[in-house]
């Protein structure tokens, strides 16, 4: 290979890091990266015990005009509680058939509100716990006029999920290419498991990816997909709560 993987390597660890600020408890809208993919998103609830497979692929156009081929899988899982489990994989080559290597896991437990990110390269895991959920006002998405189509109803790895499409047109003079591009983003909602089965994003920029839950089974997964390994070095990120200020007699 001519690319080292230290890169995505560590564009992925700079990314869990910036996640471990936030959960979301609801799916937000899928943009798609250019060369990176997120994988999906668990929404922790309570009472829809599953796990899947996540199945990546990635099709980017590369500066001379051909197509970069990879794929990765990764294993998704929540309980009857809530508490999830999200793995990051390496996005491979398409010559690549073993199972690509382990970047990162995501546990969250809503109950405890306490989000964990560990690494088995560095076996240290960055833990926080979040405050309370805020609602999020809606994103805004400047520079582009947006369309959204709804695509109907249909079947996605045995589980009924509704289909919409959202296309984007990026004007010409912030482009990059100096024409108008556009970019769609499909995504497959399943309101029983309250989350995406399957999310595609198409920009002719960069190429296209497609994220798809598969092998979807119900029930409690083993509980310890839910718990930081042994041996891990675990590193408190939670700011320190704010002193109440001080007023002077009035």
């Amino acid at each position: 290979m001519r690319n080292s993987l230290l890169v995505p390597v560590l564009l992925a660890t700079a990314i869990a890091n910036a996640n471990a600020q936030a959960v979301r408890e609801e799916p937000p809208p899928y943009y798609g990266p250019v060369t990176l993919v997120n994988g999906v998103f668990v929404t922790p609830i309570a009472g829809v015990p599953f796990a899947g497979t996540v199945s990546i692929e990635s099709e980017q156009i590369l500066p001379d005009g051909t197509v970069a081929k990879k794929h990765s899988t990764s294993l998704i899982a929540r309980d009857a509680s809530g508490r999830i489990h999200n793995e990051r994989r390496l996005l491979v080559p398409d010559t690549f058939k073993a199972t690509p290597p382990l970047l990162s896991v995501h546990l969250f437990d809503p109950a405890t509100r306490v989000s964990d990110f560990y690494n088995p390269m560095t076996l240290i895991c960055r833990e926080q716990t979040l405050p309370p959920q805020a609602q999020e006002p809606p994103a805004n998405l400047p520079n582009a006029q947006e369309a959204g189509a709804d695509l109907g109803v249909k079947t996605v790895s045995g589980f009924e999920a509704k289909g919409t499409r959202v296309t984007r047109t990026v004007p010409a003079q912030v482009s990059g290419t100096g024409k108008p591009e556009q970019i769609i983003d499909e995504t497959w909602y399943s309101e029983e498991l309250h989350m995406n089965l399957r999310e595609r994003h198409t920009d002719q920029r960069s190429g296209v990816q497609t994220v798809t839950i598969t092998a979807i089974t119900r029930g409690d997964p083993d509980a310890a997909l839910f718990e930081v390994p042994a041996g891990y070095k675990i590193v408190d990120l939670t700011p320190p709560a704010e002193a109440p200020i001080a007023r002077a007699n009035q």
